[in-house]
């Protein structure tokens, strides 16, 4: 018999060939080039974005740009009396000295251009104020008399397109002085276009006066027409205590007086005959008021004392109140105390003060010193330029010192986007998103909690919804719904996740949110009865006889217990009105009447708003969005733990839903994690839906029948209107950087818990 022979198996058939080698190795650099590339890409787009917002939470930079000494003959008559001032540009800066001449100056040249004011030729000139908004110089004479001039320039473009400046003067009127007139210490002119106020304080006998004048200027078809006195009235007897500085609103329409004991009168003129106190406060009792002067928009009076404390007043109306009072709002640190000067922006409400050589800039609404720093000479007076770009200072000699300034972004800061601020016209510090108002004097109000609790709000309410649906639906579809059902059901969820979320936030915000404005109470019931009836109709079931429970194949219960479903929706859904009738009822304040409407009992009931626009309607239409995505991932974690623990575990005689309790879900656990992270991702970044359905409103309520503004709609509603590299461009920017660290947050903890439940159940 013949030996059998081994077949050796040829060794080469285990050899990779060198075509697969290199695929291999190509395709290893790939992979690790693009996670490369990944991690490239999101540190670049952080890196982007950290840049943008940076400039915010930088300090003022002041730098000096020019200095003049005084070469043509003059003398200032009175230190009061000094006025500097500058055109929009801040190219030729003028000084007054209280003559008759007024000093301009050009960057770069030491010759000045000198005007005469012929009026005040003949005037010994006691006191002056400066309206650096309207350029009006208002004069208080020897004699009594009050007066005031423009200043004013003509503007030109040369053969090379360069500004030509022309400065011009403009006398406008005496005021005559009463009978018994002294000298004028103090005076302030207000201008609202059509009617004046001045306010003037006489020296007589060692007596001090103060008057309030009144003027009008009709316009008529013609044009406008001639300024008239209407009224002067003397206030001195309404006083509190002796008077030391008087200071109109910008506008005219109100006058304050500060006394010497520290108390500070206010006057109203706005739509009356006669001027009428309104209020007598104290920001320094028994203190000296050193300055006294408001600030851009005529609302807020910075107020310092002799000894350098210094508090910002604005108007507001206590709560409970209609009339508008002042109320102390800021505290700056104290300066040195001293010769105290002050200048307020044009533009902002930002402020220069000056104690002797120490200069601070200080900002009103966010309560922040800007810039600090040492002057080389004791100023007198001083001004910004029209764009805030520059500060002039003047001392009593006529020495001119130009301050270049670059302050960019004094509303932002930490205080500004996380803290409470304490805006004009407000009652009391709050959280407030406003980038944008009707006129230069708004106050950019750029908190960003609004926002936050947006996000938060508008991502609490659609996992409200959408969580126990979705996993619900998936615990039911993985481990009880026949194959045959579970074919056509999966496909159609995942077809829900590529509704566009615009036509959602159409839907939610006119069809759905209308529809449901005068439903809530059907709605709350058909919240509690679907449930309810879920568990009368398990409970019935389980204690039927297992004879008539077999009859239903295991898995298709859902055909009995749908039509259940639908009936108990119909009947709550009938039954709201009664619900609304019984339990929801209105109150007239005025009529007594009682009236079945849910809208107006809730803002009765609870003191909260109730918008059409509401987060209920956000969470209902967004979380539909969120179902699909958290479904699918869910269902396919929970189809994928293995036949063989399941099987053997019902071998062993657990129930259905004690396999799903105790086996399937542990093992899926980290799936399911992953799906409600990434819903909880789609949530916090949704947009369209939010702004079309929610009002788009940033409120810091969480109640759920008012609206709000997440981050993502905020970015998308406003950035292409913000003007590049301006502070609501960077804010946004700075809400875009809130996102990419809260969603970076997020994946980092679900990665967390993800791996530990991994670990957990790593034996499988």
């Amino acid at each position: 018999m013949k030996e059998s022979t081994k077949r050796i198996p040829d060794p080469k058939r285990f050899e990779v060939s060198q075509g697969t080698l290199l695929l291999d190795r190509l395709m290893t650099w790939v992979i690790r080039i693009g996670g490369l590339g990944v991690i490239v890409a999101v540190f670049s787009i952080f890196f982007f974005i950290f840049i943008e917002i940076l400039p915010l939470f930088r300090n003022a930079d002041v730098q000096t740009r020019d200095e003049w000494a005084l070469t043509t003959a003059a003398s200032t008559q009175a230190s009061s009396a000094v006025i500097v001032g500058a055109d929009e540009w801040g190219e030729m800066p003028f000084v007054y000295l209280g003559g008759d001449q007024i000093l301009f100056y050009a960057k770069g040249q030491e010759q000045q251009t000198v005007l005469r004011v012929g009026e005040l030729s003949e005037v010994t000139v006691r006191s002056a104020h400066f309206d650096a908004v309207n350029k009006r110089i208002s004069v208080g004479a020897a004699d009594g008399r009050v007066g005031s001039f423009l200043v004013d320039y003509d503007v030109t473009f040369d053969a090379n397109n360069q500004r030509v400046l022309a400065p011009k003067v403009t006398f406008e009127k005496w005021l005559d002085a009463p009978a018994s007139a002294g000298e004028v210490i103090s005076v302030s002119y207000g201008d609202s276009g059509s009617d004046r106020t001045v306010i003037s304080e006489r020296l007589v006998d060692g007596k001090a006066t103060v008057t309030i004048d009144k003027m009008a200027q009709k316009k008529t078809l013609m044009g406008t027409g001639k300024l008239e006195i209407t009224g002067s009235y003397d206030v001195t007897s309404e006083l509190s205590a002796k008077p030391m500085l008087v200071r109109s609103s910008p506008n005219g329409t109100m006058a304050l007086v500060a006394c010497e004991d520290g108390t500070i009168d206010y006057f109203i003129t706005e739509g009356r005959e006669k001027p009428e106190k309104r209020q007598s406060f104290q920001a320094f009792p028994n203190q000296k008021i050193a300055e006294m002067d408001f600030l851009f928009g005529g609302v807020s009076v910075v107020i310092t004392a002799a000894s350098g404390q210094q508090e910002v007043w604005s108007l507001l109306r206590p709560t409970g109140e209609n009339t508008r009072v002042f109320a102390r709002t800021k505290t700056f640190p104290t300066m040195p105390a001293g010769e105290m000067t002050f200048a307020a922006s044009q533009r902002n409400k930002a402020f220069f003060t000056v104690s002797n050589t120490s200069a601070s800039l200080r900002y009103s609404t966010t309560e922040k010193i800007r810039w600090s720093g040492t002057l080389p000479f004791v100023p007198v007076a001083a001004s910004f330029d029209g764009k805030s770009e520059h500060v002039f200072l003047a001392n009593a000699e006529g020495r001119l010192l130009m301050l270049d300034l670059h302050d960019p972004h004094p509303e932002a800061g930490w205080q500004a986007f996380f803290g409470k601020v304490w805006y004009e016209g407000a009652s009391k510090p709050e959280y407030t998103w406003q980038s944008t108002g009707g006129s230069d004097e708004f106050e950019p109000k750029l908190s960003q909690i609004p926002l936050i609790i947006g996000s938060l709000k508008g991502t609490f309410y659609a996992l409200l919804f959408s969580l126990p649906i979705a996993l619900l639906a998936a615990v039911f579809s993985a481990n009880f719904l026949p194959a045959s059902a579970k074919r056509v059901l999966k496909p159609t969820m995942e077809i829900m996740a590529s509704l566009p979320s615009v036509v959602l936030g159409f839907l939610a915000g006119l069809w759905l949110a209308p529809l449901i404005e005068t439903k809530v109470p059907s709605i709350l019931l058909v919240c509690l009865s679907i449930p309810i009836t879920a568990l009368l109709c398990g409970v019935i079931a389980s204690r039927l006889p297992r004879t008539m429970r077999n009859r239903i194949e295991g898995g298709r219960e859902w055909i009995v217990l749908l039509p259940l479903l639908a009936a108990a929706f119909f009947l709550a859904w009938q039954l709201g009105p009664a619900l609304e009738r019984l339990l929801f009822v209105y109150k007239d304040p005025s009529s007594g009447e009682a009236i079945a409407d849910f809208r107006l009992w809730w803002p009765q009931f609870t003191g909260l708003p109730y918008d059409q626009r509401n987060s209920m309607v956000v969470g209902f239409m967004m979380g539909f969005a969120v179902i699909p995505i958290i479904f699918t991932i869910a269902e396919d974690s929970l189809s994928n733990v293995p036949k063989s623990l399941t099987a053997a575990s019902a071998a062993l005689g657990a129930s259905r839903w004690q396999v799903v309790r105790t086996i399937v879900l542990p093992i899926a656990s980290p799936g399911i994690f992953s799906a409600i992270m990434i819903g909880l991702g789609r949530a916090v970044g949704e947009t369209m839906i939010v702004v079309m359905a929610s009002g788009n409103t940033p409120l810091t309520e969480w109640n759920m029948f008012n609206g709000m503004r997440p981050l993502s709609a905020n970015i998308a509603v406003e950035l292409p209107e913000a003007a590049m590299g301006s502070t609501h461009y960077r804010t946004l920017f700075l809400g875009a950087l809130l996102l990419f660290l809260f969603t970076f947050a997020l994946n980092t903890v679900a990665e967390i818990f993800r791996d530990r439940l991994r670990n957990r159940y790593k034996l499988v």
